[in-house]
């Protein structure tokens, strides 16, 4: 391929602004989504220029997405490589006290928008026979969950299921889809849990700390590049320390 475009859903998030500093070079174009700029995006589109592409979208609005979609195609920069990082802000909570609505929030915010993605662009990547999917999921997914994370753990499951399904469909195709996995990492998404939870999770990992993103990056970098196009269907830990 000629032109590498990469899409990053849920630009904004600490991980995206980190991968979009460390790949840029890698991409002709960088489409990044968020639902409300921040400073650092803001900062990041101004060092880049127009090689980055910024896109708002409500993942809560299914309309919102079909527009998304339309006004990427508008651009006329039609992504080849994806990341999918958004996700709705995981809560501790016991599960007689999570109702639907949090269930749904957490798979419209996650599973629908990437399904919705997914029906527009996957066809033209088959067409190309290239494309490059990364899905972020969590390694709750590997092994025995922590307790009070029903709805958050649930949404990861579908989206490894979404992962495994669309990886073996579209694995003759030149395409590959797979997903990572981290333990802990310190960021902004962990505001809603308790900082004990936090503390006490990154005394229990053999490395006595939680990871940090620039630890996580190297793993989309890697999964993002041709070195990687033998790899599909995968859920990649990275669970700093902890054999799962």
């Amino acid at each position: 391929m000629n032109e590498k475009i990469l899409l990053v859903i849920g630009a904004s998030s600490d991980v995206g602004i980190s991968l979009i500093k460390k790949v840029q070079k890698d991409y002709s174009y960088i489409l990044a989504h968020y639902t409300k700029e921040n400073e650092k995006l803001s900062s990041l589109k101004e060092e880049l220029g127009e090689k980055l592409l910024l896109f708002s979208c409500d993942f809560l609005e299914e309309e919102s997405i079909y527009q998304f979609i339309e006004n990427i195609k508008e651009s006329g920069k039609i992504p080849t490589h994806i990341v999918h990082l958004s996700a709705n802000k995981v809560e501790n909570m016991k599960f007689h006290k999570v109702k639907w609505d949090k269930f749904d929030k957490d798979l419209k915010i996650g599973l629908r928008s990437l399904v919705i993605i997914l029906n527009e662009f996957l066809p033209i990547m088959s067409k190309n026979k290239y494309g490059k999917v990364v899905v972020m999921l969590t390694s709750y997914t590997l092994n025995i969950p922590p307790k009070y994370l029903s709805s958050y753990v649930t949404s990861k499951y579908a989206l490894l299921g979404l992962v495994k399904a669309l990886s073996a469909e579209y694995a003759g195709k030149g395409i590959t889809i797979n997903g990572v996995s981290p333990s802990m990492i310190e960021t902004k998404f962990l505001n809603s849990i308790p900082s004990l939870v936090v503390e006490q999770n990154a005394m229990n990992s053999p490395t006595g700390k939680n990871l940090t993103v620039d630890e996580v990056i190297p793993t989309f970098e890697f999964l993002l590049s041709d070195d990687a196009n033998c790899i599909t269907g995968q859920n990649i830990a990275i669970t700093n320390g902890n054999i799962m």
